[in-house]
Parts: structure tokens; C-alpha cells; sequence
């Protein structure tokens, strides 16, 4: 195993490469399963993965920036996911992100303070007929209402919490 110089080594990644044969051709599985191991893909992960498949961490770099679903800092506790597409425009989605904005002191793209509550943009959640929709946790909800939101969120809150 190559040691990489003055920087750490991340066990997980290293593990997650060798089960893929360090083949670079697996790079987008790789950086899925390290993602999913961490919740996010550290410099010290994609430095070591660009070490394993013996590629450049600007290759790496650029497939992570091209994809939105790779994540390059820890997510919130909370993802929130509010539709934006033009049927959930229609019927109200714009001004339910701009009350998600406003009541966790957030803008749409970033986490709050607390890091509690991570507010995104998507533009189709497959659920047209009930906009506006959004996402909390993974979990679809249809006609969603400024305080149906409040409710869903504070119900994902509690529960992990164990109230």
C-alpha cells in the first residue's frame, strides 16, 4: 500500500477502492459508496481514492463537481427538499422556500447555524399533480403548506431526538 505523504490516510475509502479492484473505471461507485459510508466525501477520501485508482485528484475533483449528488461537507441533520420545478411554481413552491428560508434562518443551498436543518432546491420530485411537493428526510409529502412543512420537519426533529 502507498503511503501518501504528509497527508492521512482514509481507511474506509482505501477498503471501498480494494473491493472494487482500484479500477478506475469504478470511480463513480467508489465515490457513492464512500459517500454513503461518511455522508459526505472528505479531501482525505478523495485524496486517498486518487491514490488507490492512480488517478489525479483534479479528475476526481471534476466528476465530484459535475454530479449534485456528491456532498463535500457534512450534511444538516435535516435535509429539506422543496420543489422548484414550474407545475409546484404554479401552485405555490416559491413562496413555501421563501418561508423555509426565513423561519431556519437559512438560504435555499445552505445549513443552518446549528447545522439542524439543510434547505435544497430540486426541480421535479415526480409528485406534479400534488405540488407543491417537498422532501423532508427522503420522505415525499404532496401539497405541502408553510406550516404542513413546520409540522413535517418538527416531527423528524422529535424523532430523533427519541420524543
Amino acid at each position: 500500500m502507498a503511503a501518501l505523504i504528509n497527508k492521512l490516510e482514509h481507511e474506509g475509502a482505501r477498503a471501498i477502492c480494494s473491493r472494487h479492484g482500484n479500477k478506475p473505471e469504478a470511480l463513480l461507485e467508489i465515490l457513492h459508496k464512500t459517500q454513503q459510508a461518511d455522508s459526505y466525501l472528505s479531501d482525505e477520501a478523495l485524496r486517498t481514492i486518487a491514490d488507490a485508482l492512480n488517478i489525479s485528484r483534479a479528475e476526481i475533483h471534476g466528476v465530484v463537481s459535475f454530479y449534485h449528488d456528491y456532498r463535500r461537507e457534512a450534511p444538516a441533520d435535516h435535509i429539506i427538499r422543496i420543489c422548484r420545478a414550474e407545475a409546484c411554481q404554479a401552485v405555490g413552491s416559491e413562496a413555501l422556500a421563501a418561508h423555509a428560508e426565513e423561519k431556519w434562518l437559512t438560504p435555499t443551498g445552505g445549513v443552518s447555524a446549528d447545522r439542524q436543518i439543510g434547505l435544497e432546491a430540486v426541480y421535479c420530485l415526480g409528485n406534479c399533480a400534488l405540488g407543491p411537493a417537498a422532501m423532508v428526510d427522503g420522505e415525499l409529502h404532496g401539497r405541502v403548506t408553510p406550516e404542513r412543512l413546520e409540522t413535517l420537519v418538527a416531527r423528524r426533529v422529535d424523532e430523533a431526538e427519541g420524543a
